[in-house]
């Protein structure tokens, strides 16, 4: 059903946060949009890459998320790299702003996804990974990867 509040589709996903960070918590936010901007993202024009979250006078505030123009529109199209609002209750900001605090911590958005008919960004408090957990991090999926590989090849047997 379209518009049932359960069906979920992916617009972006932020993979690099998940190389790059530790990730320690995730919230779900509303965002705040235009009407260009809904209908630009409803095509799936939408980019998280090198996009980062500030708290800025009380709000949560997403920066460099990349919403493309949208193609039908006329001279009211909107700004493809504008700040955007978040939408979140004030306990998930104070918490949010007790983790920015913290050494090492940010906060980055992992995801932008529809739920029903409402825009939803998938954000979460990540601690900074080192070159060396990096590499951990890759070790260990070349030997699941090959794991699988070794365990598919028994299959076939």
């Amino acid at each position: 059903m379209a518009g049932d509040k359960k069906s979920i589709k992916l617009i972006a996903q932020n993979k690099k946060a998940y190389h790059d960070y530790f990730i320690l918590e995730t919230f779900q936010a509303g965002i705040a949009l235009t009407g260009t901007e809904v209908k630009s993202m409803r095509a799936g024009r939408c980019n998280l890459k090198d996009s980062f979250i500030k708290i800025e006078n009380g709000e949560a505030i997403i920066k460099n998320m990349h919403i493309s123009p949208y193609e039908q529109g006329n001279i009211f199209n909107h700004d493809p790299l504008a700040d955007r609002r978040l939408l979140l209750h004030k306990y998930e900001i104070n918490k949010l702003i007790g983790a920015v605090t913290m050494d090492g911590h940010t906060i980055v958005p992992l995801k932008v996804y529809l739920q029903g008919s409402l825009v939803k960004v998938d954000i979460a408090i990540a601690k900074g990974k080192k070159l060396y957990d990096k590499r951990q991090d890759i070790a260990k999926k070349d030997q699941q990867r090959e794991a699988a590989q070794a365990f598919k090849e028994n299959l076939r047997v």
